[in-house]
């Protein structure tokens, strides 16, 4: 049968792997055991050790699967262990192309680990393919998007980055955890793994760390499914239950987080507190027309820029209803100062040189209704005015 993707999210693991014939629960159980009995000496089970494969994790890994129709999903312990697994799928000599625009954390494990393989890089700009063509040598073996990228919502042209990969024999990876599989399928678009970290938005209520990575191919499955067992950074039974119940709401969450995004970003691109909006959803946003060309929606997530007339830590200070916090993502909304949070581990050069300012803030708009949250941050601009000398 095949069902609308808010139907999936619902039953898709159930349906792949989950039938409780002896109780009839409706939840699949957390399966805490380490090992397996096997029955016969040479003869093992689906199961024998959870590093290498848990029941809970499975349903979790089938899930993510069929929402982003690939050939096979791995869960991991956070966002960062399934970025980190899929470059070592990488050799030493080899090459890749990275967005600029890219999370702090991955930057820091291209810069500062993955050339400790002797594993090269270059960052270009990925909304000009121009430059992106011109990076890529005879080595390269990845092009690595972030699309919309963080924390200035930059958006790459997938189609076009991967045809530029496959005329010159490159996989292509991509970081969905903003759009999550409800508003991009980088798979279906010809991208080689797609990549979340699932603390975010597949999760929802800031209650669980964890990574997924979806193949495309049954190759890259097998290459992926031994980086996992090999390393042994494995999302837990408990953490993999708790994931299984948050997407279930992802649609739900997700639909109503997207359209108080917008309704916040057209309030704020009109408010004199603010120098600049950075939001996919705005007309005016530079990679509009392309994003709204591979994507649903804008998304749930908007930066912008304070003008000078506003003290930013008198900003942060009146706040009532986000929190301010790092990630993104859940019911509640959260404010980040990206500076100091998520690219923290970018050299302040490279922050200056990709836009990433003091005054620029990231909000992840939760389900809070949106009118408070509205009334909520300009009665903080109001109050944190500066009286500035003419």
């Amino acid at each position: 049968m095949s069902n609308q993707f808010d139907t999936k999210l619902i039953h898709a693991g159930l349906q792949q792997g989950f039938n409780e014939k002896v109780t009839g629960a409706v939840n699949p159980p957390i399966y805490l055991s380490s090992t397996y009995h096997q029955k016969e000496i040479n003869e093992f089970g689906p199961f024998d050790y959870s590093r290498s494969g848990n029941p809970t994790r499975e349903i979790l890994e089938k899930t993510i699967a069929q929402l982003e129709n690939g050939y096979a999903g791995y869960a991991f312990s956070s966002g960062m262990a399934a970025i980190s697994s899929a470059f070592l799928l990488l050799e030493a000599g080899d090459h890749v192309v990275v967005t600029k625009d890219v999370y702090g954390g991955t930057y820091r494990f291209i810069s500062q680990l993955l050339t400790s393989f002797s594993i090269s890089h270059t960052f270009v700009d990925m909304t000009n393919i121009a430059e992106i063509e011109k990076a890529i040598q005879s080595n390269t073996k990845v092009i690595y998007m972030e699309t919309p990228a963080n924390p200035l919502l930059q958006i790459t042209d997938i189609k076009k980055v991967v045809e530029l990969a496959k005329a010159n024999d490159c996989y292509t990876y991509l970081d969905n955890t903003f759009m999550t599989p409800l508003y991009q399928n980088p798979l279906d678009l010809g991208v080689d793994i797609v990549l979340h970290s699932a603390t975010k938005f597949l999760s929802g209520h800031s209650d669980v760390v964890a990574g997924l990575a979806v193949a495309k191919t049954d190759e890259l499955a097998a290459k992926l499914k031994f980086i996992q067992n090999t390393i042994g950074s494995i999302l837990s039974a408990q953490d993999s239950y708790t994931l299984i119940q948050g997407m279930k709401t992802l649609e739900t969450r997700l639909t109503k987080s997207s359209q108080s995004a917008l309704e916040i970003a057209k309030f704020l691109d009109e408010h004199h507190a603010i120098e600049k909006v950075y939001y996919p959803g705005l007309t005016d946003h530079p990679g509009f027309n392309v994003h709204h060309s591979q994507a649903k929606s804008g998304g749930a997530v908007l930066s912008f820029l304070l003008s000078e007339n506003v003290d930013i830590e008198g900003f942060v200070r009146k706040l009532e209803i986000p929190v301010f916090a790092v990630s993104l993502g859940a019911v509640e909304s959260i404010l980040s100062h990206p500076a100091t949070m998520s690219h923290a581990a970018m050299p302040p050069h490279e922050r200056k040189e990709r836009g990433i300012e003091d005054r620029l803030f990231r909000l992840s708009v939760g389900i809070e209704n949106v009118d408070d949250l509205i009334k909520d941050l300009n009665q903080s601009f109001q109050q944190s005015k500066l009286s500035l000398p003419l």
